[in-house]
């Protein structure tokens, strides 16, 4: 029998081959590496575009932009700010309108697009005039646009923006100035002045009529006690009606009155007459213009000026028009006390939760479905958090508080409704899992030579829990409360059940006795994004503060987050251990 030829390989050669050419290109893990790789930057690249988006349009919507002037072929006139613009196709009868030698180079330049043609939104504004704050306008309608030097953006108390031109100006109803240049330096010199006293008037309404109303109410309360618990022969039930008929024969009221009244007519001595596009005269009040400019005048620090002064007013002021204008201070308070109250509630129970869990019970079925049952809880929808909030905390434990400590003020509920203490608990019991999972995982990190060493030296095990297990796994414990102030944070749908409003100007802290008022309705910026975005009249301007307060809400949210972090990485410092 022959040797096999030597250039041939053998035979266990050709099966090891074969084996190396059956072997799955996936066995190898790159493609799964690349594949895993590439959906963490999809992920990254979504988020830092969204991220983007809402910087780019947040942070551009207090900038002040020129106003233009449009005349159309129909004899229609407006002035306004650009605020978008797209293609369309127009409809025939679109055309019928215009003028025929307009219509004619209409339809030819349409043509020339193939049908499609440009229009322009103008925020009008002058709501108070002509029913509308937006308009659109086809770029084929203009006859004439060009921006007027005098055109003024009016921004007011009420009825939104209005543009104009000065006419006139005048004190006692007296015309003093038709110029505008002296018009303006006009306004500019009464302005501040007018608006000083305005702002004093609204101190009296709200603070010094409100302290007045406050003792008065309380009075009539004790008067209502009286009557409740001793009846009205009683000696201390009429000793409480003579206390309230006192403070109700008071003055006090009568001459903060007068005080308003005295400022209100001293505001109305002068007047701003402006003449709209369409040539309409009206005339403003400068008590009720919060700031006027400009527009067209303006240079590059006035515009900064301007626009730093709309983020002022929006970071420190009310809100007004519907949210749609103003500020968002109450909603910023209110979501940093809602935030930390639900911090320092779930921050307890959770540890104290997770510390029964893994260092004291023993394993058996009870144990295995409390785990399971935290880890369901982690999944329900936040509006059944909200449901149980309304069911448990308002109604049955604010309702069994206000029959017990509130008689006097019922049927009106003073903790049976709605307030940013059974929020703040509400929430609580919805980052509870996180935290009890995070605890756990951080407790068991700790390595068990750090026990048996603590045992050595003759600890118990709660010094042993307390001195070295906890103060090891307060890193891991922090991560779960960073992750429940996020979630917490931008939870929307359970508040709008157990306390969050679309306006409530009365602060849950404030420097009227007892201070803090637990029971307070309150205002929470998850809440107002969602009302400006699906509940505004004025859509069209309340939709750049949708992105604006969205940025406020991102950069609140990761400042107390960056906080947690800081108090993270200091723990971990000052306790070197395994990382979690």
């Amino acid at each position: 029998m022959s040797a096999p030829p030597v250039n041939q390989p053998s035979e266990g050669k050709r099966r090891r081959t074969r084996q190396r050419s059956r072997s799955s290109l996936l066995a190898q893990g790159q493609p799964m590496m690349w594949m895993t790789g590439g959906a963490l930057a999809i992920c990254l690249v979504m988020i830092v575009g969204l991220l983007l988006l809402v910087l780019v349009q947040g942070g551009a919507t207090f900038w002040p932009s020129n106003v233009v002037r449009i005349e159309t072929h129909t004899g229609q006139s407006m002035m306004g700010e650009v605020r978008r613009e797209g293609d369309y196709t127009p409809r025939e009868d679109h055309f019928d309108a215009l003028p025929p030698e307009a219509a004619a180079e209409a339809r030819a330049a349409v043509e020339a697009l193939d049908g499609v043609a440009t229009r322009r939104m103008l925020r009008t504004g002058n709501f108070d005039v002509d029913g509308s704050h937006f308009d659109w306008v086809s770029d084929y309608t203009i006859a004439e646009e060009y921006e007027p030097e005098w055109a003024i953006v009016f921004e007011r108390l009420a009825d939104g923006r209005f543009y104009g031109l000065p006419k006139e100006f005048r004190i006692d109803g007296k015309v003093v100035a038709t110029d505008p240049d002296e018009i303006w330096s006009l306004f500019n010199e009464h302005h501040d002045d007018v608006r000083r006293r305005w702002r004093e008037r609204r101190r009296i309404e709200i603070h010094e009529i409100g302290a007045y109303n406050r003792i008065e109410e309380r009075a009539r309360l004790d008067r209502r006690r009286a009557q409740l618990q001793h009846g009205e022969d009683s000696p201390q039930w009429r000793d409480a009606n003579e206390h309230f008929q006192r403070i109700v024969a008071a003055d006090t009221h009568a001459q903060l009155t007068a005080e308003i009244r005295r400022l209100n007519e001293e505001n109305a001595r002068y007047q701003l007459i402006v003449e709209t596009a369409a040539g309409i005269e009206k005339a403003l009040s400068l008590d009720e213009i919060v700031r006027a400019y400009p527009a067209n005048r303006l240079n590059v620090m006035q515009r900064a000026g301007v626009y730093l002064s709309r983020w002022w007013e929006f970071l420190s002021d009310d809100p007004r028009e519907a949210n749609s204008e103003g500020g968002v201070f109450p909603a910023i308070f209110g979501t940093v006390v809602m935030t930390l109250i639900m911090s320092l509630v779930v921050a307890p129970f959770g540890v104290l939760a997770a510390l029964y869990l893994r260092e004291y019970a023993k394993a058996g079925p009870l144990v295995s479905a409390v785990r399971i049952a935290v880890n369901n809880l982690a999944g329900v929808p936040s509006i059944v958090f909200g449901v149980f909030g309304l069911g448990f905390f308002c109604y049955l434990m604010g309702g069994t508080i206000d029959e017990v400590f509130f008689q006097e003020k019922l049927p009106s509920p003073t903790f049976g409704t709605g307030g940013i203490m059974w929020a703040s608990l509400t929430l609580a019991l919805l980052t509870l899992p996180v935290v009890i999972v995070a605890t756990e995982e951080s407790l068991a990190a700790v390595p068990s030579s750090m026990r048996d060493g603590s045992y050595a030296c003759g600890a118990s095990k709660w010094q042993t829990l307390r001195r070295i297990v906890l103060p090891r796994a307060m890193p891991g414990i922090m991560t779960g409360m960073i992750l429940a102030m996020a979630r917490g944070a931008g939870e929307v749908a359970p508040l709008m059940l157990v306390g969050a409003v679309k306006l409530a100007p009365e602060l849950p802290v404030d420097g009227v006795a007892p201070f803090i008022h637990p029971e307070r309705s309150f205002m929470h910026l998850g809440f107002h994004i969602f009302d400006l975005g699906f509940q505004s009249q004025n859509s069209e301007a309340a939709k750049p503060l949708v992105f604006t307060t969205t940025l406020l809400l991102i950069t609140l949210i990761a400042l107390l987050n960056l906080t947690a972090v800081w108090l993270r990485s200091r723990l971990r410092r000052r306790f070197m251990t395994s990382q979690f």
